[in-house]
C-alpha cells in the first residue's frame, strides 16, 4: 500500500492487525471512533462526519461497512497525536 501520510499507514495498521479484515461494521467503527452506534447512524443519515461507506444490499436497513484504509485517513485528519 502506498500512503502518503505517516500517521494513515500507522492508524491502517493498528486496525487491520486488531480486526484482521479489511472492513469494520458499525459496532467497530463506533468503538474506534468512541462515539455510540446511533451517533454513527446519525452521522451517515446526514452525510458528514464518518468516514466514506459503502451498504451490501439495497434496503434502507442495509448492512454498512467501512474500508479500514477510509478509516485510517478519516482518523489521521480528525485525532491530534502530539
Amino acid at each position: 500500500m502506498n500512503f502518503t501520510n505517516p500517521q494513515t499507514e500507522q492508524f491502517y495498521y493498528i486496525l487491520y492487525n486488531k480486526y484482521n479484515k479489511s472492513t469494520l461494521n458499525k459496532e467497530e467503527l463506533s468503538s474506534e471512533m468512541g462515539v455510540s452506534q446511533s451517533c454513527i447512524n446519525v452521522y451517515i443519515a446526514k452525510g458528514y462526519g464518518i468516514p466514506n461507506y459503502f451498504k451490501i444490499g439495497k434496503s434502507k436497513n442495509a448492512s454498512v461497512r467501512f474500508n479500514i484504509i477510509d478509516v485510517a485517513e478519516f482518523l489521521s485528519q480528525t485525532i491530534k497525536t502530539s
